[in-house]
Parts: structure tokens; C-alpha cells; sequence
């Protein structure tokens, strides 16, 4: 039988106090290191109160040194702490933080009491506010009877009920509310059970993990701070005060304070770091290279650990470094976007920080380089959504784009990554993808602030008015509220025409950010009253520019609201196409990859490839449920950035092999053996089982290629959500079923996840 690791013991809560107070017990950086809202806290005296169990506490012994732990308590006395807590860090600091007085940090780094009052009367407790300070049933903060006038405290109470009471309270009344205050008091002598551990470092971080690895305590990047509170304290250390120094008073060029994260988490920072040290994203794969595991023997060494932890620790100095994280930041302003206001996913900030290090020191590009090659790699990744589902798994992807080119070839780097980006960006997305994503009503959406962002490349005015854009979205952060917008077509107006739809009132396409200064009247007025007036005032050349920037079709204020709206989409589409082409100095912004070049690419977010549609390639006879693979795809590619899917290619060894899709229309039967019947077929298999008609998303193209017949459905990014039929078997007919692309495969998406994804990607 294997020796047990721990022993069972028990503390009363006073002695906890006292030992954190003496030094006894200290608090290694091995959980979150942010206290619980003050809810909780007010939740666990009362389960205490009611004697409920409050689950166990677990302490290590060890003779650590003590600049590596921290204590709970304030006091002056230095000893090495004879336990450590392994878990239970929340309760213990919110008991010891309302028995003792003692302030605690805020997950904004903001020092606060808690304060817990207490109505003897149904004996309830709450979290105090001003109210509940006034109350004379309350006892307004529960630490003053663990206090040496605690008496007066109670007498001062009971004279306040007496006065709410108007006469004097009965024997029995006080003796009654005197025991249930006494009952609070007593509180300081609730026994905790404690299971103390006497094991190693490594066995208290795996045990740590193992504790928490139930339901959905912690993620992966907890369990790496555990071990870098364990191994390397330091560090842990270092990303914590990198993060608070982000949100304190001071200059921002000698801080980490920005205009984008304002509250940059350690597990951002250490996202970036694992990128740049191991070229991963996943992080439980990482958890185990600090371990020290080898992944391909699956070997654990202490030596390859520490290996590891230097690897990490030459990276955490680049990311924590202020030069190149302001460098960095440059490259967001450089594409158009300004302040938080316009971040829709901080994911992709942490993830372009880790690319724009990975190109500064492993492929050696200077900082102009880098600020456009990560600002066009910006914007499009902002702009599609591409880190809104599965970011660890998509970035993992991009990772393994670069992984094989020689390091210190900038050329290469750049060229990869612009390819990325020229794949996303097709004419079709300009013409197609972008405008459908316009069709919302999203304050939030992420083309809406794409748009943005191009009118700050383009420096453009307000509409009808002398100021900048950018200069009303920088003063947009003094303000509580988001960038304003206002309707082209007035609300009072479209309800006058039949349209009271929200959706439609506050539609993208009715979206512009107007200066209404000069007649502010024409803000509620019909647009043919008012665009003649204020237009008049803007005259010829500057007409002209301010009709191109905010998107404005000509006879505008003439048109059907439908029709208008869908122009405008277009045009907003041009004007951040026209935008993003500035980011490329003077290269050709747009690269269709030809057919050969497909074939030659691996498949990947935006590329797949199927040897068939209906054909078995074993038997030869027709498999309808090879169609359905199809739908899945380009459901896929509707739902993330688009992509093309190409038909009549297969793989082997060598790579891809052209196979071409004459066998497949031969199966189709002899009226759809060609070109058209083959294309009529794809067709009604996408109309049958996609929630959307898909003539203006998906299009189909034939190529020759080395004597062969290649079918390339080039879809285009889709503005709403779209949902495919299940295979019949399954005994549905209904489109349920959500896919979306992430990397080189298709993944269904349910539930909250399902939801999340929509609110991300569409703003809906």
C-alpha cells in the first residue's frame, strides 16, 4: 500500500489568524491571486453561522524561503512560514480580511475593507452598503466585535433599536438578540479541517491540479501559473506587476498603460510568452513542456524543466519589455484603430504581439517593417473574426504556418503572413462577405469599427462638419459613452414610411458619425429637407470627399430605404477596401492565388480540398452522404472568414493529387456528365440543405488542370448566421446544425458556445 502524501488535522479560525498574523502561514502565488467579490464572503460567514461545511483547507510544510511566498498578513514579523496554502486562498483571505480589519486588493488593484453587517433580529448577513449603515437593525461591520470595545459596539446597537423601537427593549428581547451576536462572535473559534501535505514542489503542483481539474474552476493557464509560482516565483511575480502597473496613474510611455488593454491580464501576457519561447498555443501542452515532460517519450526530468523555465523566462523579458510593447501598440494606431472603444477581441491583440515579437527577434525585422505587416495582419484578423472561436486552435495553425521557415528570413515572414492575409481579403470579400456582414444593427460589430478604423486611414471629417473622425473617437474615452453614430434617416422619420423594426432603424447602413452643430433641428428632419441645406455649405471638392468617406449614394436621400441601405453597405465595403490598400505601401494589396497555387498550398482556414462529391472512390457508385461533407464545409466557410473549397483533388504522399471531377459527373448520370449539370447539381445539394440560398455567396468555378477537371466553390464570408441540414439518417429535415472553419477543419459548435460565437462574430 503507497504511503499517503498529507495528514488530517483541524484549526480553529482564531489560530488561523494568529499564524498568518505571526509569519506561520504564508501564501505562495499558486492560485488566483484576486479575492472574491464581497458576496462570497458575506455567503461563507453565514454557512459558518448556520454550521454548514465549508470545505476543507490544504497546507503545505516546507522551509521555503520567504521571498518566495507570500504572507496573508500585514504584520513586521519575517520567518520562514512553517505551511503554505495550497488550496483555499479565497476563504482564508476574506476571513482574515473581516476578522482583522485588514484592506484587500481588487481585481482592479484597488484597496478596500470588507465590510460584512449582521441583523440580529432574523439573523441575516449582508454586504454593507450606506443603507445598511443607517439601518438601526443591522450591525453595520461585523469586524468591530472581534475588536477590544467590541461591548460598546453592542451596546450602541441596542440603544439605536430601542430609539427605532420608541420604548425599551424587553429582557427577553435583548437576552434573545445578546446570544445571537455572541453567536457571530464565537465564529473565531469554527474548526476548519486541514489537510496538510508533506511532499515535494512537484507533487504539490500536480496535486494542486488535480484538486482543481473538476468542472470549470480553473483553465489551463492556471495550472501554468501554478507552476511558475512553484518553480519560478519570479515570474509570476513579474507579469502580476506588469498588469497592475498598467492600470496605476502615470505616464503611459514609462508604463505599461495603454489605450487598448487596459487591464492586461497574466494570462495574456503569458500567451504571449509561451508563443514566442515554444511556438504553441494550446496551452495544456505547454502546461506539460514546464513540467519537464519530453512530449515524444513522455519522460519527466528535472533538467529539461529547467530548461524549459529559462526558455520562458528569455521570452517574458521581451514581452514585459515597454519598448516593444509600445512598438507593438503602434502597429494598432498604424491600422486605423485608436483607443479600447474599437477592440472587439483582446485575443487578437495578445496574438499579434506574439507575432510581431516572434518577427522582431527570430526573424530580424526592423520596426517600420513589422508596425504595416502587423497592422494589415491586424485589421484583417479583427475585421473577419478570425480568433473568435477556438483562438487557441486557430492560433496554433498560424503558428504552424511559420514553423518551418529559416530563421532570420524576414523576407519569408512577411510574405507568409501578407499571403494570410491577401487569402482573407479576395475581391470576393470586398464585394460580397464584407457588405452581407454590414447587413446588422451590431454598435459592436467588429466591420462596423473595420469602417472606423478606414475612416481614420483615409483622415476623413465628420460629416457636414471641420473635425477629424479620429479626433471625436480619441475624445470618445473621456466620455461614458461609445462612439457616437446617428441616422442618415431618422427614426421619426422611418416610422412615418412603415419601418419601426430596431433592427432596421439602427442598421449599419443608416449609420454615420455626423456633426449636427450647425442645425441641430436636421438631426430629427426628413433627409430631403436637410441634405441640400448642409451639403450646400460642404461645396464642390469637399462634397465630393465627404459623399466618398461616409459612403453616400448618389440621390441618397431620394431612394427606397432598402435599396439605400443595401448601397450603402457596398460603398462602406469600398471605403474600407480603399482604406486597407494604404496599409501595403504601394504593393498590390489584392493576390488571387490561382489554381496551381492552391493545389501546391495545404489545406487551412480558408482552403479545402475533396476528392468527390457523390462519388465512393472505392466502389464507384454514387454516396450521397459524401454531399453532405460538402454542405458542412461550405457551411463552415460561410460562418467564419469564407474560403474555397476545391473539388477533384486528393492527397498522398507526394501532396496533393489531381484526380479531377470527370468521375464524379459520370456518376451524376449522363444529363449532368458536363460542366453545367455538375454545377446545377452542387447547387441544388447547397439550396436543399443550407439555411440560405447561396447564389450570391458561393461561386462556382471550373479550372484545367494538367488535363483534368477541377471544381472550386469560391465561398464568400456570410452576414448572418447560417445552419445546415444533419445527414437524414440522423431523422431531421430541419437546418440545425452550426459549423463553423477553425484551422483546416470544420467544427460544430452548440449550446452557449454556438451563441458566443454569433454574438462575437456578427454582434447579434
Amino acid at each position: 500500500m503507497a504511503s499517503t502524501l498529507y495528514r488530517d488535522t483541524g484549526f480553529t479560525l482564531m489560530h488561523l489568524v494568529e499564524d498568518i498574523k505571526e509569519g506561520r502561514l504564508a501564501l505562495p502565488d499558486i492560485q488566483r491571486p484576486f479575492v472574491w467579490p464581497t458576496a462570497k464572503a458575506r455567503d461563507l460567514f453565514d454557512s459558518m453561522y448556520r454550521g454548514y461545511p465549508v470545505g476543507t483547507l490544504m497546507f503545505w510544510q516546507t522551509d521555503a524561503d520567504p521571498g518566495s511566498t507570500r504572507q496573508i498578513g500585514t504584520g513586521a514579523v519575517e520567518r520562514v512560514p512553517q505551511l503554505l496554502v495550497v488550496d483555499g486562498q479565497q476563504r482564508l483571505t476574506s476571513l482574515y480580511a473581516v476578522l482583522t480589519g485588514e484592506p484587500v486588493l481588487t481585481k482592479s488593484y484597488e484597496s478596500k475593507r470588507i465590510r460584512i453587517g449582521f441583523r440580529p433580529e432574523d439573523e441575516t448577513f449582508v454586504v454593507t452598503d450606506a443603507a445598511i449603515e443607517n439601518d438601526p437593525e443591522f450591525i453595520p461591520d461585523i469586524t468591530k466585535l472581534w475588536e477590544q470595545g467590541y461591548k460598546g459596539v453592542i451596546r450602541r446597537f441596542m440603544d439605536r433599536l430601542e430609539e427605532l423601537s420608541g420604548g425599551s427593549l424587553s429582557d427577553s428581547d435583548r437576552e434573545r438578540l445578546e446570544e445571537r451576536i455572541d453567536k457571530v462572535r464565537s465564529l473565531r473559534e469554527f474548526r476548519f479541517q486541514v489537510i496538510e501535505l508533506d511532499a515535494d514542489e512537484e507533487q504539490v503542483a500536480e496535486i494542486f491540479v488535480r484538486i482543481n481539474s473538476e468542472g470549470v474552476q480553473l483553465n489551463q493557464s492556471d495550472f501554468i501559473l501554478t507552476l511558475m509560482s512553484v518553480h519560478w516565483e519570479k515570474g509570476r511575480r513579474e507579469l502580476e506587476a506588469f498588469c497592475r502597473a498598467a492600470v496605476e496613474a502615470g505616464p503611459s510611455d514609462l508604463s505599461p498603460r495603454n489605450p487598448y488593454l487596459e487591464k492586461p491580464s497574466p494570462d495574456q501576457l503569458l500567451r504571449v510568452g509561451v508563443a514566442l519561447a515554444f511556438r504553441r498555443a494550446r496551452l495544456q501542452h505547454v502546461y506539460s513542456i514546464l513540467r519537464g515532460k519530453d512530449l515524444d517519450t513522455g519522460k519527466v526530468s528535472a533538467e529539461l524543466r529547467e530548461r524549459q523555465f529559462e526558455k520562458l523566462e528569455q521570452a517574458q523579458q521581451l514581452v514585459l519589455d515597454l519598448d516593444n510593447w509600445h512598438e507593438f501598440l503602434e502597429c494598432l494606431r498604424f491600422a486605423g484603430f485608436r483607443n479600447r472603444k474599437m477592440i472587439t477581441s483582446d485575443a487578437t491583440i495578445v496574438y499579434s504581439y506574439a507575432l510581431w515579437l516572434i518577427g522582431k527577434h527570430d526573424f530580424n525585422l526592423d520596426t517600420k517593417t513589422l508596425r504595416r505587416v502587423i497592422g494589415r495582419w491586424f485589421f484583417m484578423t479583427h475585421t473577419t473574426g478570425r480568433y473568435t472561436n477556438s483562438p487557441e486552435s486557430q492560433f496554433e495553425f498560424d503558428l504552424g504556418r511559420i514553423a518551418d521557415l529559416k530563421p532570420g528570413d524576414g523576407d519569408a515572414y512577411v510574405a507568409e503572413l501578407d499571403r494570410v492575409v491577401r487569402a482573407n481579403f479576395t475581391n470576393d470579400y470586398w464585394t460580397i462577405s464584407l457588405p452581407n456582414r454590414l447587413d446588422t444593427s451590431s454598435s459592436r460589430s467588429p466591420v462596423w469599427f473595420a469602417y472606423l478604423a478606414a475612416l481614420n486611414l483615409l483622415d476623413a471629417e465628420l460629416l457636414f462638419g471641420g473635425g477629424k473622425v479620429k479626433d471625436s473617437i480619441d475624445a470618445a474615452m473621456t466620455r461614458s459613452r461609445s462612439i457616437e453614430r446617428s441616422n442618415l434617416f431618422p427614426k421619426r422619420y422611418l416610422a412615418g414610411h412603415g419601418v419601426t423594426s430596431a433592427r432596421q432603424i439602427n442598421a449599419i447602413g443608416n449609420m454615420a458619425l455626423i456633426d449636427w452643430s450647425s442645425d441641430p433641428a436636421s438631426s430629427e428632419a426628413d433627409p430631403a429637407q436637410y441634405w441640400p441645406i448642409l451639403s450646400a455649405r460642404l461645396g464642390g471638392e469637399r462634397l465630393k470627399d465627404h459623399m466618398r468617406w461616409h459612403a453616400l449614394p448618389v440621390g441618397w436621400e431620394q431612394l427606397d430605404y432598402p435599396e439605400f441601405l443595401e448601397k450603402r453597405r457596398s460603398l462602406i465595403a469600398a471605403v474600407v477596401r480603399e482604406a486597407f490598400e494604404r496599409l501595403w505601401d504601394g504593393q498590390p494589396a489584392n493576390h488571387s492565388l490561382s489554381i496551381e497555387e492552391l493545389i501546391r498550398s495545404p489545406e487551412s482556414q480558408n482552403l479545402e480540398f475533396k476528392t468527390t462529391v457523390c462519388r465512393n472512390m472505392r466502389t464507384g457508385e454514387v454516396d450521397r452522404a459524401r454531399s453532405h461533407v460538402v454542405v458542412k464545409t461550405v457551411c463552415g466557410f460561410l460562418n467564419a472568414e469564407g474560403g474555397s473549397l476545391v473539388i477533384g483533388v486528393g492527397e498522398n504522399d507526394a501532396g496533393n493529387e489531381v484526380i479531377g471531377v470527370e468521375g464524379d459527373m459520370a456518376t451524376l448520370g449522363k444529363s449532368k456528365a458536363n460542366q453545367d449539370g455538375y454545377e446545377m447539381y452542387l447547387r441544388q445539394v447547397l439550396d436543399a440543405n443550407l439555411s440560405v440560398p447561396t447564389v450570391s455567396t458561393v461561386k462556382i468555378r471550373f479550372h484545367q488542370v494538367r488535363g483534368r477537371t477541377l471544381c472550386e466553390l469560391a465561398v464568400a464570408q456570410s452576414g448572418r448566421p447560417v445552419f445546415a441540414k444533419p445527414p437524414k439518417h440522423q431523422g431531421s429535415s430541419k437546418a440545425t446544425d452550426f459549423w463553423v472553419r477553425v484551422g483546416n477543419a470544420t467544427k460544430q459548435l452548440h449550446g452557449d458556445d454556438m451563441v458566443r460565437y454569433q454574438e462575437d462574430h456578427w454582434g447579434q
